[in-house]
């Protein structure tokens, strides 16, 4: 399930970002430094107390427009709450309480959001200067003191967000339902594809780019089974949102794809693959969900012998972190191959989900280090003990070993197809973590 939102909001230059990129920093996840991972949003998960959050920065999503400050506040602030599930309100104890802050209290009293207060730039430890009471006058309850520069207070302002996010249990999903998610860039033929598969017109479809807003789930049941298709917003390039709107339906359509099962990244067929198909493939991958890649508008492609394996060999060079997944090619507008989409995504889920026992893994590793001896240097050589599967969703594989700096990227590689090599999983990502023998934590 999708992580529950939590929205910074507060006028401009109260230390909204220095806030967020405190928050996330000390407590964020290591990410591989992958080709197609983007790392140019402005939302980051995180997590406190064993609670996971995603935390949404309001701080610099200005529209490049002549309004005034105030407004364009406005429109930020009422976004972030609408949407969030707790909302840090962040004012500025060297400017006091402003007209602006009331707005904004307004506004969070109105919505019925869940409010955690904090008083920012109070950069020195004791007692809170006089000024800090005078934000019990904007009627949110009691204020935390923090330093967003130093990390003073940190904890005690995430205390107080924590009683407010929801338990993970509280979604109840069928299980027997498949939730895809589409994604892709603007004007791509997401909606006309759910509106083919759902053999009537449920979504807007427009020329014109940012048609759809937010992500849109419709149920869908037939032979192959329950599914629940999610239409999202097009994700463009940062440089290209003017529109702060826009900017968060780009968070709700990455946050879409933390809640499907199976991803269907569309890529324009007239366009080939672009800088931002690549970023956009790679958060997918990055997340470890099933994908399928869709060559949308097919019928528009003059073609020959050739030109469908060309477009193959550029999705395999440009997507090379994503060889696994399955490629269609498609026509959204006239149904080309969209039949062959159901058996596709069961398949991909399948695989997304499938364990493999222990002994079976360790045969196939026992085979791997006998076809290929395991790296060695300056005379001492990798012993790989054994392997089991951790998890699923994707496959997710702990390798023991006596030595971790010797297991070489190469030779996970090397490992991970022959996994492929006996079982497939085609449509998902690999996870190996590998442990020295006897260790708690993963290298």
């Amino acid at each position: 399930m999708a992580n529950p939102m939590v929205a910074v909001v507060g006028r401009p230059n109260v230390g909204k970002s220095t806030l967020f990129n405190k928050i996330v920093g000390q407590r964020l996840s290591i990410i591989e430094d992958t080709p197609g991972v983007t790392r140019d949003r402005i939302y980051c998960d995180s997590e406190w107390r064993g609670r996971a959050f995603t935390l949404v920065d309001t701080g610099g999503i200005e529209p490049y427009t002549g309004n005034e400050i105030l407004d364009q506040m406005r429109r930020q602030a009422q976004i972030a709450i609408d949407q969030a599930d707790a909302v840090i309100f962040v004012t500025d104890i060297k400017s006091g309480v402003t007209d602006a802050d009331v707005e904004v209290s307004r506004m969070l009293m109105k919505a019925g959001k869940n409010v955690v207060l904090c008083v920012n730039k109070i950069d020195r430890p004791g007692e809170n200067p006089p000024e800090f009471y005078e934000f019990y006058n904007l009627g949110m309850g009691d204020p935390v003191a923090i330093s967003s520069t130093h990390g003073l207070g940190i904890g005690d302002l995430l205390d107080e967000v924590y009683k407010y996010l929801p338990a993970p249990e509280e979604e109840v999903v069928d299980e027997k339902t498949i939730r895809v998610a589409l994604i892709g860039r603007p004007n791509v033929g997401k909606s006309s594809l759910v509106n083919y598969i759902l053999g009537e017109k449920r979504m807007i479809v427009s020329d014109i780019p940012g048609t759809t807003r937010d992500a849109v789930d419709t149920e869908k049941e037939n032979q192959y089974g329950k599914f629940c298709f999610i239409d999202t917003a097009g994700i463009r390039r940062k440089n290209k949102v003017y529109d702060n709107i826009e900017q968060y339906s780009i968070v709700r359509s990455y946050m879409a794809i933390d809640r499907a099962d199976v991803v269907l990244i569309l890529i324009d067929a007239s366009r080939g693959v672009t800088d931002q198909d690549v970023k956009i493939a790679g958060f997918a991958h990055e997340r470890g969900k099933a994908s399928i890649i869709l060559v949308n508008k097919w019928d528009l492609v003059t073609k020959d012998e050739h030109t469908m394996d060309e477009m193959k060999a550029q999705i395999k060079e440009e997507l090379k972190y994503m060889s696994y997944a399955p490629v269609l090619f498609i026509s959204a507008k006239t149904g080309q191959r969209v039949e062959k989409l159901y058996p596709l995504i069961c398949s991909v889920h399948e695989q997304h989900s499938r364990r493999i026992t222990t002994g079976v893994l360790n045969d196939i590793l026992a085979d791997a280090t006998i076809r290929v001896q395991p790296p060695s240097d300056k005379g001492k050589r990798l012993k790989i003990l054994y392997m089991t599967q951790a998890s699923t969703n994707p496959p997710s594989f702990v390798i023991f070993c006596n030595d971790a700096s010797l297991f070489h990227f190469s030779y996970q590689r090397y490992i991970e197809n022959q996994i492929r090599a006996v079982f497939g999983l085609e449509g998902t990502p690999i996870r190996l973590f590998i442990r020295e023998r006897g260790e708690n934590d993963e290298r």
